[in-house]
């Protein structure tokens, strides 16, 4: 399997973000040496692998998607056009739902048919609220048609039946004469979606059921022989995976399981102390090194689990489907514990770009990955508040990001030793990936974590030509600087201009703390 390497590198002077920021470079004496080998690029990265996950969880769905016909937020068929819009813009490739735990008491006869006639249900696991189940099925499929975006749809395996979900599948996917197909049409919808990525059950080790991996390997078998294929579509099935370092589980599935019965098998990884997450917006600079200690370490667990597949799948036909990843933070005060509602700084861009670096790198064996969550929940890209609505930093990492969706991957060597350092502790400080489109145009994406040091580097580029090169940068002034509704754009890219071309090599000094993707032709 070829993966790029991943670099980081100590960076620093601290730059404020305004237009057109600039930083004069030394190609003499360079702290970092990057060679890219743009004619050596076997691997597609996997636009799903910018994917997002939606859960019925807090404001995520109510309130974030769904305002209904009669709000008066502007909506397309109750879903708020703003945040469709704004999505659209970052290329959103695929939206993970209805969850998550909640997928695993989810019922989606509850969710079909008209609004005022659907049971309600008690949301347990996210607040004890009362679940109306006014957007389903029908609401779910319409919002990513509006998004032009990819649905994957989690099925219930906890609480439910093979029937319940070999249902589902009928009713979304077959065009024929049946009674889900019929039922579909009754309730508007005369052809089916052609639905693509399903996946059957969810943290099956945890709220999904409490299962020991040999069971719920046997329990997807089963799940999993009863969705069936309709007409010339084809499912890609998605088994429920480990978290963490937990390998048994990646074991298990891969040993027990035939690797024709499933497209990809999930792991999720959330970058949180659980003994105590800390604020969102208020922390010390031990508290950002240690998240971006669990974000550079990440690479070394996707690692761990790819090891594991390899073993049993040297062909790699199995994806890595990285379903659930992102920061947890204490909740914002005064807001519903259960919600999970937290605010989003640059140390969670941080965590985000380096994260689809790592997916980047891995990208022959890593297809897919949903960041949890899209509106309002976790490390969210959209925060509302009724009418009004920001974008995150994160947002604007996958909006810079979006060019090396689908991108051949090139594989780059660093030659540096400069490390971000926290009393007796050190990381490497910058990662970089680099892909190449199908226009031939190179994209580079940087990422400085050091708050207080910048970097002269020296990129060459070898087997292609270059003659101009154009950027984009993220910064701020604070790691903890993050956009609000009475500022909303405090925290937005900004063109950088700081780049040098000789011949086949760029020069650039990297800002401290700075996210930049560079264009060049």
């Amino acid at each position: 399997m070829k993966r790029i390497v991943s670099i980081f590198v100590c960076l620093g002077l601290l730059f404020s973000a305004v237009p057109g920021i600039r930083a004069q470079s030394d190609t003499k004496n360079p702290n970092a040496r990057i060679v890219i080998n743009a004619d050596l690029g076997t691997e597609v990265i996997n636009k799903h692998i910018y994917g997002h996950f939606s859960e019925h969880l807090g404001h995520c769905i109510y309130e974030g998607y769904w305002v209904g016909e009669e709000s008066g937020i502007p909506n397309t068929r109750g879903i708020r056009d703003d945040v469709v819009e704004a999505l659209k813009a970052s290329s959103i490739p695929n939206l993970r739902w209805p969850g998550g735990c909640f997928a695993d008491e989810y019922h989606w006869m509850d969710g079909i048919g008209p609004r005022d006639q659907r049971p309600k249900m008690v949301n347990t696991h996210w607040g004890g609220v009362t679940e109306d189940n006014s957007f389903g099925t029908h609401e779910f499929l319409d919002l990513c048609e509006q998004l032009n975006t990819e649905p994957y749809i989690c099925g219930n395996v906890g609480s439910g039946t093979v029937e319940e979900m070999s249902k589902w599948v009928e009713y979304i996917n077959f065009d024929g004469v049946s009674p889900m197909a019929d039922l579909r049409r009754g309730n508007g919808r005369d052809n089916s979606w052609g639905l693509t990525y399903w996946g059957v059950g969810n943290e099956n080790w945890g709220c999904g059921g409490r299962m020991r991996p040999e069971f719920y390997a046997d329990q997807y078998r089963r799940f999993a022989t009863y969705c069936r294929n309709y007409g010339d579509n084809r499912l890609r099935k998605i088994a429920g995976g480990s978290r963490y370092r937990e390998y048994n589980w990646t074991e298990v599935m891969m040993r027990d399981v035939p690797h024709n019965m499933m497209w990809g098998l999930s792991l999720h990884y959330y970058m949180k102390d659980w003994r105590n997450k800390g604020a969102a917006t208020e922390f010390t600079e031990d508290e950002y090194f240690n998240t971006m200690r669990m974000a550079v370490n990440f690479g070394d667990l996707l690692d761990g689990h790819i090891r594991v597949m390899d073993k049993y799948d040297p062909r790699e036909k199995v994806a890595l489907v990285v379903d659930e990843w992102g920061t947890w933070w204490d909740v914002e005060p005064g807001t519903n514990p259960g919600f999970l509602y937290q605010q989003n700084t640059m140390r969670d861009a941080f965590v985000a770009a380096l994260s689809l670096n790592h997916f980047n790198d891995r990208c022959s064996r890593i297809k897919m990955a949903n960041i949890a969550q899209t509106v309002n929940v976790l490390q969210a890209m959209i925060l509302t508040d009724e009418e009004k609505m920001l974008l995150t930093p994160t947002y604007h990492v996958f909006e810079m990001y979006k060019v090396h969706q689908d991108a051949i991957m090139l594989p780059l060597d660093l030659d540096s030793d400069l490390t971000y350092k926290r009393g007796d502790k050190t990381l490497p400080a910058i990662s970089a990936s680099a892909s190449m489109d199908a226009s031939g145009t190179l994209h580079v994406s940087l990422v400085n974590i050091d708050p207080g040091k910048a970097a002269e580097v020296n990129i060459e580029i070898r087997g292609n030509k270059v003659s101009a090169v154009s950027g984009r940068i993220l910064t701020a002034g604070e790691l903890s600087s993050h956009n609000s509704f009475e500022n909303p754009e405090l925290v937005r890219p900004e063109v950088f201009k700081g780049t040098k071309i000789n011949k086949q090599i760029l020069s650039l000094k990297i800002p401290a703390k700075s996210i930049i993707v560079l264009e060049v032709k």
